[in-house]
């Protein structure tokens, strides 16, 4: 099909924003866009919105593919406001207690709770004398809340004196350790250590590496609590499509870009893969941040995040995530599980490590019809078993292993908390590291993007504002603040501060 560039619609004289992929950040970035004037286009490579929180609708089935844990919901409710809408009004989010029901290998369990009283009885029930510890613990995660998210959480690392201004912070927060080493310095338990330090992994990060910034999930999770959707997550991001609608916007779905536009240095809009070229004023991409710089933009507009440079950058690990149906309910599992193996240190380096697929694994099971039953037929239930795995920058034949793995996943399952499993499943799908690069297009099928390790956070990560082209932002979880439904809610955040309102550029 011969180049050719897609014109303006008839009266749209508004400056025009493409934003690449339609994820939590990208449909964030373009209701904020719209609100400050802009004509936005969404493009979607694949045939429904949602990124890494697309659905899948399968024999009567719903499957979020992605993330489930809400938090923060003031980022979601702040969205709806910039629409004069009300975000309850659209979504029914339900708070969740426990927050997680921790499962340790030898079947003891630990209900994570917000509530501070509800968790110092079971700890008290597990070590007496890490209870105080505990106390302490959380005083430390609420000191770095306050600095790490709510002073830090919604501002551009531009430069390095951004950079430099936080140090002095970041020495007293002791930021240089690690999330594992800050919890083990309060409490003793191996197991409590465990409940602490696990968080980090829901981001894609090793807590035995992952600064002890990310520590404030704690008090995050605490202050604003841990919510599901009714109607799984599919239903805030066909929320924030109408949103986007609304505002007289476009979504176009079935649309990949193949190339940034640049000229002289900045970006001038966007190639299809159709060989069809659309004009922007400015361009936010929500795509993969290493793959945008890889493979949207050629290497000699790069001085920046280089080929050599991203090829060596540090990945989260990759994701294994077996999504089945069952035709009976298992009404005493939790909505959310977290089932640790027998190994958690030594686990942990197999996959960001040493990238090997280990015999043993942890597991997070999510249960969304232990809130919404009607996210199955009637009298099943529907799950998925999200394992943490190595990206691929391990040597893993997945098509070869898949199967197994998952076979040994439903074994582990039907053992332990979901007996006779089965010849229960009568739905089921697998996706792994390689469909995360194929469909997502994540660089090295990477779950989360960048490893959140402390030399690849903040000024360290790909800028919401690039660094070598103008007129480009980034946002999504390769950027700052990070990955989790929060932080790539928060990159959009930062826009507001970096890109012109549009009346400012007509």
């Amino acid at each position: 099909m011969p180049e050719h560039v897609i014109e303006s619609l008839p009266g749209k004289d508004r400056p025009h924003a493409v934003v690449i992929g339609s994820g939590f950040g990208g449909l964030a970035a373009a209701i904020r866009l719209g609100a400050r004037g802009y004509r936005v286009t969404v493009l979607e490579k694949l045939d429904a919105p949602g990124g890494r929180a697309y659905v899948h609708h399968q024999d009567g089935f719903t499957f979020d593919a992605g993330p489930t844990i809400i938090t923060a919901p003031f980022l979601l409710e702040e969205l709806w406001g910039l629409c004069g809408r009300r975000f309850a009004d659209d979504v029914d989010l339900r708070p969740m207690s426990p927050f997680y029901r921790i499962r340790f290998d030898d079947g003891q369990t630990f209900d994570y709770d917000g509530d501070p009283e509800v968790n110092k009885r079971q700890i008290a029930e597990f070590a007496p004398d890490d209870v105080a510890g505990y106390e302490r613990y959380m005083a430390a995660s609420k000191a770095v809340f306050e600095v790490g998210f709510q002073q830090l959480g919604h501002v551009p690392f531009d430069s390095l004196g951004d950079m430099a201004r936080i140090v002095p912070q970041m020495l007293r927060l002791k930021s240089h350790r690690s999330v594992y080493s800050m919890v083990s310095s309060y409490v003793k338990d191996p197991r409590l250590r465990m409940v602490l330090s696990f968080h980090p992994l829901l981001i894609g990060g090793n807590p035995f590496t992952v600064t002890s910034i990310y520590s404030l999930i704690s008090h995050l999770e605490r202050h604003w609590g841990v919510f599901s959707a009714m109607g799984g997550t599919g239903r805030i991001v066909q929320g924030m499509v109408d949103l986007v609608q609304g505002q007289g916007n476009e979504l176009c779905l079935n649309t990949e870009v193949a190339e940034i536009l640049v000229e002289q240095g900045t970006a001038t809009g966007v190639r299809l893969v159709s060989g069809e070229r659309l004009a922007a004023d400015i361009v936010v991409s929500n795509a993969d941040a290493a793959w945008t710089y890889r493979h949207l933009l050629p290497s000699h507009t790069r001085s920046h995040w280089t080929d050599r440079r991203i090829e060596r950058a540090r990945y989260s690990n990759g994701l294994f995530v077996w999504y089945f149906g069952t035709r009976r309910r298992y009404e005493d599992v939790a909505h959310h599980t977290i089932m640790l193996g027998p190994r958690y240190r030594e686990l942990l380096q197999d996959i960001f490590g040493h990238k090997v697929l280990a015999s043993d694994f942890s597991l997070y099971l999510h249960r969304p019809t232990a809130t919404d039953p009607s996210l199955a037929p009637p009298g099943c239930d529907t799950f998925y078993a999200l394992s943490p795995v190595p990206n691929l920058g391990g040597d893993i034949d997945w098509p070869a292993q898949a199967e197994p793995y998952r076979a040994a996943i439903e074994r582990r399952l039907g053992e332990t908390v979901l007996p006779g499993l089965a010849d229960q499943v009568i739905s089921s799908r697998v996706t792994t590291p390689l469909d995360f690069h194929a469909r997502l297009l994540s660089f090295r099928g990477a779950g989360f993007s960048f490893e959140p390790v402390l030399q690849q956070s903040a000024w360290f990560r790909p800028h919401n504002r690039s660094e070598d082209i103008n007129r480009l932002y980034i946002v999504g979880a390769g950027t700052h603040p990070g990955a989790g439904v929060p932080g790539v809610l928060s990159s959009a955040r930062v826009l507001d501060k970096v890109i012109p309102n549009a009346v400012e550029l007509c």
